[in-house]
């Protein structure tokens, strides 16, 4: 059984982070990154190929993270298999012990590191999801019987700052529709914005359970950075001079997250950290509010 679903329903805030795969087969590295945050998040994102780079795969990190104490949220993304492929890694990644899944998209091989790569698309999010439902009900996509049937709790993504926002929630409701039950959010930095949408969301809220995304920032220069390239980012301006002013830019970032975090929690069920190779800054954070 899912034990982030079993906190989620029990009305616990939950706290998650993210953790990429390495681009090799030894883990140890992995294993370090999160030492300063075992015990202390409810669950441990592990990467689809993040960004179009290679790595190592997220189902056998997921396993081995399972075994070593975390609660491993395996995301699946549409960009490097067929159907067929998608859903017999699907059924691998339950029979390894995998219970939490995010399904998303996937970016485009030219952003990674085999720009000559095809992007395979054979199935959107929302057509995976259509076909996980199928899955958990014993038949795959063509409608073949199943000798045994995976339970996953699945989640999706969404973006709250997108411009505009209602082909967003449309592309939600779908979601939703086809299975998700948890979501992840893109980076929040502004709280007026996440409340317009989780405004909008209203006719849905009851159905699924919120994780607004942070990310911890380690610079002025990543600021600006994903202001200009990662689509409804948007990063207010006396954040960025903060971070180029101050003289301890963790200290800083811990604060501006604690802060994000405060100003968001009654409007979301838990938050997703996104640290990017810097869940050292996350456990700061968890130091500053008590956990």
């Amino acid at each position: 059984m899912s034990q982030l679903k079993k906190l989620l329903e029990e009305g616990k805030f939950v706290i998650t982070t993210e953790i990429g795969p390495p681009k090799g087969v030894s883990l140890d590295p992995t294993f370090e990154e999160l030492e300063c945050v075992k015990g202390r998040v409810d669950g441990v994102n592990v990467t689809d190929q993040q960004s179009a780079v290679m790595r190592l795969g997220a189902a056998a990190t997921s396993k081995f993270l399972k075994d070593r104490g975390y609660e491993p949220i395996c995301q699946v993304t549409c960009r490097d298999r067929n159907r067929i492929a998608l859903e017999s890694d699907l059924l691998s990644a339950y029979a390894l012990g995998v219970r939490n899944i995010v399904i998303m998209t996937g970016d485009h091989p030219l952003l990674g590191d085999h720009p000559q790569a095809k992007a395979v698309y054979d199935l959107d999010a929302v057509t995976l999801l259509h076909a996980i439902k199928g899955l958990q009900n014993g038949v795959d996509l063509s409608g073949n019987k199943l000798t045994s049937n995976p339970d996953f709790f699945v989640g999706a993504v969404v973006n709250p700052g997108a411009e505009p926002l209602e082909p967003e929630i449309i592309k939600m409701e779908k979601k939703v529709a086809e299975g998700a039950r948890f979501f992840q959010t893109q980076a929040v930095f502004d709280p007026k914005s996440f409340k317009e949408f989780t405004n909008a969301i209203k006719h849905i809220r009851r159905k699924i359970k919120l994780l607004g995304g942070i990310v911890p920032l380690k610079s002025a220069k990543m600021a600006r950075y994903m202001n200009v390239n990662i689509p409804g980012v948007v990063i207010p301006e006396d954040i960025i001079e903060s971070l180029d002013k101050t003289k301890d830019v963790e200290k800083e970032s811990v604060g501006i997250s604690v802060d994000i975090m405060n100003s968001i929690k009654d409007m979301c069920d838990g938050i997703h950290f996104m640290p990017i190779k810097a869940n050292y800054l996350v456990a700061e954070i968890l130091n500053r509010i008590g956990r």
